[in-house]
């Protein structure tokens, strides 16, 4: 009978593990993925989000908001306009694990 060692495992500590929750928890609504989802191919109003999700403005402007605070979004002041872009790159690596496991991009 031989015993092998393990390999040391590569865990992220407890505090970086409860900031993943906090940020996954704001994600896990449908409208904020739609909105993640169309964000990661261009910029977006408030209102075109809001139009695409079939919800008012005020409520966009609220999801982009908690978006915003975790660090996933900016927006960008242009006129009277504000565009919201995606800056949290590992977004797509995410939105990609949905897609494939829950059907692909929604029209």
């Amino acid at each position: 009978m031989t015993t092998e060692a393990k390999t040391p495992l590569k865990l992220t500590p407890l505090d970086g593990m409860t900031q993943a929750a906090e940020c996954l928890k704001i994600l896990a609504h449908p409208h904020r993925l739609r909105m993640v989802q169309m964000l990661l191919q261009g910029r977006y109003t408030v209102g075109e989000l809001a139009e695409s999700c079939g919800i008012p403005s005020h409520m966009a402007s609220e999801h982009l908001r908690l978006m915003q605070r975790c660090g996933f979004l900016v927006n960008e002041k242009e006129g009277r306009n504000a565009y919201y872009q995606i800056i949290e790159t590992h977004l797509a690596n995410i939105m990609t694990c949905i897609e494939a496991r829950f059907g692909g991009k929604c029209n």
